[in-house]
């Protein structure tokens, strides 16, 4: 939504437009009067980092756009935006590799804003075997691997349900962030084909209070419920955008069927 150059005032009012808000409840929220809002949005007034930042944060503005704002103000960017392999997220790594080599034998991974993939543990290889190298080559984006013929998909047993599932969470991120990067993605995946329902429905009691990926592993079928873990609070650009997405098993037989596995080693990480 920042383009280069774009004024501050510009800025913050397709932000606020983009998240419902009146001048009147932003100004209340961020403790400013509405009149001193509407000068900062015609270019008549210039604000203080410290309101910049209050009323992005208000408005739940990403920290790369934070940066832009405050840019475009005349001001220093707030927020770093360090390298994975920085020292000083050393720490952060340490505790990613934690978290996906603690949940073996079952398959986690460590994506970024974009949904790329930055890291793995060696049981995510159950979700890449069979996919051609054109999707493993790097960068590896985790949702079109998904939803990719090529990839996941012709094995995934309730591919429309767990496609729409997909969509909705991008469609979200898209308009939360309004990154034209995942706009593309978002077009690029709902091109691709729907899928033929021949997954029975489960009578599973999971089934009705969250979507599982249904999964076909050779002749067996798994079945997986999902979680994505965020960073608490984070203050920098790079680690605001990761997640973890881990897979746990939904029913005995799968969990019984990924600890006989193992962890073969994974085709990408």
């Amino acid at each position: 939504m920042a383009g280069p150059g774009r004024p501050l005032g510009e800025i913050l009012r397709e932000w606020r437009r983009s998240r419902g808000m009146s001048q009147l409840n932003l100004s209340i929220e961020a403790g400013v009067s509405a009149r001193h809002l509407s000068f900062v949005e015609t270019g008549r007034s210039r604000p203080s980092p410290d309101l910049i930042l209050r009323l992005a944060e208000q408005l739940d503005i990403p920290l790369v756009e934070r940066n832009t704002m405050l840019l475009a103000a005349g001001y220093a960017p707030a927020y770093p935006s360090h390298q994975l392999t920085d020292p000083e997220l050393a720490p952060l790594r340490a505790a990613i590799r934690q978290i996906l080599d603690g949940h073996s034998p079952y398959p986690a991974l460590l994506v970024d804003q974009h949904w790329q993939l930055v890291e793995a543990n060696p049981a995510v290889a159950l979700f890449t075997a069979n996919a051609k190298p054109h999707l493993l080559t790097p960068p590896v984006n985790v949702l079109r691997l998904s939803l990719h013929p090529d990839g996941m998909a012709p094995r995934i047993l309730n591919l429309p349900e767990w496609r729409a599932h997909l969509l909705a969470r991008l469609r979200q991120q898209t308009a939360t962030t309004s990154d034209p990067v995942l706009s593309d993605l978002l077009e690029e995946l709902r091109g691709y084909p729907t899928g033929d329902d021949t997954g029975a429905p489960t009578s599973d009691e999971l089934s009705r209070v969250v979507i599982p990926l249904r999964y076909r592993h050779g002749d067996r079928e798994l079945t997986f419920i999902s979680t994505t873990t965020l960073f608490g609070t984070p203050l920098d650009v790079t680690v605001s955008g990761l997640a973890v997405e881990a897979f746990f098993p939904a029913d005995p037989v799968t969990a019984a069927a990924l600890h006989a596995l193992g962890t073969p080693a994974a085709d990408v990480t």
